[in-house]
């Protein structure tokens, strides 16, 4: 008889968590405005609006914190990162930041100005934020495929080819670079495949561009490459990596994700002029070229996170968690983006709440009944994420509207994952009765769903 399936790895310490009465939550969420991003982590049982800063690190991670060299420059941490981070991707010039987001700005100061246009594939709401707010356009050439979340394909993160050649055939002088987040997040943590990062880098060299890779979940995406990509299921995942890293010229990177760290990030790049340009904003920035807004001991933390992160079974156990989410949310006949992707579940709030209207932010309002359900936290991955158009000043309504369940890493249990699919379940039994949603009454000019203020109709 073949073996279950088990974790590789075993617990070694627990943190206790509280389970609240409805009662409570109806009043915490009342006082947070409807917006989950406000409660506190007390009033949460179940906690997965993020895997980002929020896994479990190793005791090699915990060993390697006390090795830390705090020096303002020059730390023998910096350097155990770099030469980690050149081992692994291949590129040379490493700045530290203090998470992806901070990484961003950092190049995009470098490398966006006014009426630049940005091609990717479903930027994320802090890269597209990055972008618009210095007026430039953040183009989203992501296949059409993604936007049907019922349709099985293997990379549903990929880029169009035809709609990214023609952005660059008709805007090549305004296009700095080209971005390809992998995993391709907003599209419901799905991956790009190899094949698609050679496509977009042929493009690239036609018009001699060069290509970034938003690069939080990476090493995800290897996995999905060796499990689902013909020709790479002999190849480990740190070959797989350094493949993907060879079709790109630089990077940013969220290390709270792939890093397995709770804060940081960095860029890391090929070509020393992006290095030299990076430079003069990381230090009024950041900090110092070797720190630049990171501890010694996370960078420390952060070198083995990205070595151990990089392993066939740390990424398996990761994601087969993930999977079985899946697999009761299909016992159930709950809708989510399909293929399950590699660090969340994405359920498909327009196919659940049809009595809720567009306008009335249908996938915010599954978060609040989820909360209101069982105390378990998700976040809205949707129309009020997308932000206002900047030129029109209106909701753009013209992506996916969806619930996403991120698993933090090493932390929940199967059983959570049991909790999580019933309170779903008990939602989705009732979603005719819920006929209105969510009203916007205060909101930020860019990335709004942080800070929103709204009221229940």
């Amino acid at each position: 008889m073949e073996l279950p399936f088990a974790e590789s790895w075993k617990i070694k310490m627990v943190e206790p968590i509280r389970k609240s009465t409805r009662a409570e939550r109806e009043q915490w969420l009342k006082e947070a405005h409807y917006n989950v991003f406000q409660l506190k982590s007390e009033q949460v049982y179940i906690d997965c609006i993020t895997d980002s800063g929020t896994g479990a690190m190793s005791d090699r991670q915990w060993a390697a914190m006390m090795m830390g060299d705090e020096s303002y420059a020059g730390a023998s941490s910096f350097y155990r990162l770099k030469e980690t981070i050149t081992r692994i991707t291949g590129f040379d010039y490493v700045i530290p930041t203090h998470q992806g987001r901070a990484a961003e700005n950092v190049l995009f100061s470098h490398l966006v100005s006014a009426g630049s246009i940005i091609p990717g594939n479903s930027h994320f709401d802090t890269t597209k934020g990055h972008i618009e707010s210095r007026k430039a356009t953040a183009l989203d050439c992501t296949i059409d495929e993604a936007k049907n979340t019922q349709l099985e394909i293997p990379f549903k993160g990929n880029v169009d080819p035809k709609k990214l050649e023609k952005a660059l055939a008709e805007n090549a002088d305004k296009i700095p670079f080209i971005i390809v987040t992998v995993t391709n997040n907003t599209a419901g943590g799905q991956p790009v495949s190899m094949q698609n990062l050679r496509e977009v880098r042929a493009i690239a060299d036609k018009y001699k561009k060069r290509v970034i890779l938003d690069s939080a979940r990476f090493a995800e995406n290897a996995y999905f490459i060796k499990m689902r990509e013909e020709g790479y299921g002999k190849k480990t995942i740190k070959e797989i990596v350094k493949e993907m890293f060879s079709l790109a010229d630089g990077m940013t990177m969220s290390a709270k994700k792939d890093g397995i760290v709770n804060m940081g990030g960095f860029i890391a790049t090929r070509h020393e002029d992006w290095y030299e340009g990076a430079k003069r904003f990381c230090i009024p920035f950041e900090g110092y070229l070797t720190y630049g807004g990171m501890n010694g001991r996370d960078m420390d933390a952060l070198a083995v996170g990205l070595d151990e992160n990089t392993e066939f079974d740390n990424l398996d156990t990761r994601i087969r968690q993930v999977e079985y989410l899946a697999k009761r949310l299909d016992e159930f006949g709950i809708p989510y983006q399909r293929p399950v992707g590699g660090h969340a579940l994405f359920v498909d709030a327009d196919r659940i709440l049809t009595e809720v209207p567009k306008e009335e932010f249908p996938a915010q309002t599954l978060t609040v009944e989820l909360y209101l359900e069982a105390g378990i936290r998700g976040c809205e991955i949707g129309y009020i994420l997308a932000d206002r158009d900047p030129v029109t000043r209106e909701n753009r309504f013209g992506g996916l509207d969806l619930l996403r369940l991120c698993i933090p890493r090493r932390v929940y249990t199967n059983n959570h994952m049991d909790v999580i699919a019933v309170a779903l379940k008990n939602v989705f039994d009732r979603r005719k009765e819920i006929k209105r949603g969510v009203r916007i009454t205060w909101e930020a000019e860019l990335m709004r769903h942080f800070t929103v203020q709204l009221e229940r109709l």
